[in-house]
């Protein structure tokens, strides 16, 4: 039988693997809350979400006191269900991140307990579209870095076969960055790919001349330019700019995607699977794109997110940036450029809980 019996959630905060930086912040530790679904029959499921540095007690919390005794009795092949169930319990505190978060780690398990049920990996029950996706690198891309890093770094990317590279931007003046991205172009050529990246930090009038700057490099696209609730904003900015905008990872629920759609204020849509509240809410926003012919490339989670790409029809990118490595025990297999999705029963990530609780936040 599919009914949930146990359901927990703990918290490891995941170290950094090298700097990173950009326009607006470091990003310093990886708060992961994790939650455990058991049902009567024995199957289980792991799922999970992030934060980058603050939040994750709050995270943790929320489904402790709130979400998890909810699913206690419940049968776990209903996911819509109850998806809807708990958001209805946390109304009150929607749209928002932390709700989202945890709606995610639940949402995520239960994705988990669903495909191993069924003895099918998450790329195929989420529809099977593909086996493998393009991945682009953001490792290499850090706004620290200096021009001959982000150099080294793309042709790296390019030796391996790797289809781009992402450059952040977001320095004093757009010259400095048009110069750092101008030193990439002239390294690598016109075949790679070289996105860039934003984080918010723009005002409307500097993104006007940060993208007039980039546009000469050819980037494939512009990220996150101005503050995420600004839509009006993009939507004026890719008016004025060729240069495609992508935005998503800082959108917390369909309806936000689905405004940024029709306005025509997105050409890429980065929809995070953690922050839009889990599997479920993320292919509805996936569906959404593809009616408006936008192509889907996630941010960051390349462990959970090469099933979903590789599922949907427009899915595009998995953007590399490794995190998970020191808790897992294996990682993303990427082949001739190409990210493969897991061939698994479940979401496809093999946890080391001994390695999770040496990392436990109490």
């Amino acid at each position: 039988m599919s009914i949930i019996t146990t359901a927990t959630a703990k918290l490891a905060d995941i170290a950094v693997e090298t700097d990173r930086t950009d326009a607006v912040q470091s990003f310093v530790k990886q708060e992961t809350v994790l939650v455990d679904i058991t049902t009567v029959d024995g199957s289980t499921g792991t799922g999970y979400a992030y934060t980058i540095g603050t939040g994750g007690t709050s995270v943790l919390a929320l489904l402790r006191d709130h979400l998890l005794p909810a699913l206690i009795g419940q049968d776990a092949r209903n996911i819509e269900a109850l998806w809807q169930r708990l958001f209805a319990l946390t109304r009150a505190t929607t749209t928002g991140a932390i709700t989202s978060l945890a709606l995610a780690a639940v949402d995520t398990a239960l994705w988990d307990v669903r495909c191993k049920r069924a003895g099918e990996p998450l790329g195929r029950l989420a529809g099977g579209h593909r086996q493998d996706v393009p991945v682009y690198d953001t490792e290499g891309g850090w706004l620290h870095l200096t021009a001959d890093d982000l150099v080294k770094g793309a042709l790296q990317a390019r030796k391996a076969g790797w289809d781009g590279v992402k450059i952040k931007v977001g320095k004093p003046h757009a010259a400095e960055d048009a110069e750092r991205l101008r030193a990439v172009r002239e390294a690598v050529g016109p075949s790679l790919h070289i996105m860039t990246d934003a984080n918010q930090s723009q005002t409307m009038s500097s993104a006007l001349q940060l993208a007039a700057a980039l546009e000469p490099y050819d980037p494939y696209w512009i990220e996150e330019p101005l503050p995420a609730d600004d839509i009006s904003g993009h939507a004026r900015l890719a008016r004025a700019t060729r240069i495609p905008v992508a935005v998503g990872e800082s959108l917390y629920s369909p309806a936000q995607f689905r405004t940024y759609l029709e306005t025509g204020a997105a050409s890429i849509v980065q929809v995070d699977a953690a922050r839009i509240g889990g599997i479920t809410p993320w292919l509805k926003v996936a569906h959404t794109a593809e009616s408006h012919n936008v192509m889907v490339c996630p941010h960051f989670l390349m462990e959970l997110h090469v099933s979903l790409v590789a599922a949907v029809p427009n899915g595009r990118f998995v953007e590399y940036i490794p995190q998970l490595r020191a808790v897992t025990r294996s990682e993303l297999t990427i082949r001739d450029g190409r990210a493969l999705a897991p061939d698994v029963p479940g979401i496809g990530i093999d946890w080391d809980m001994d390695a999770i609780d040496d990392r436990r936040v109490s």
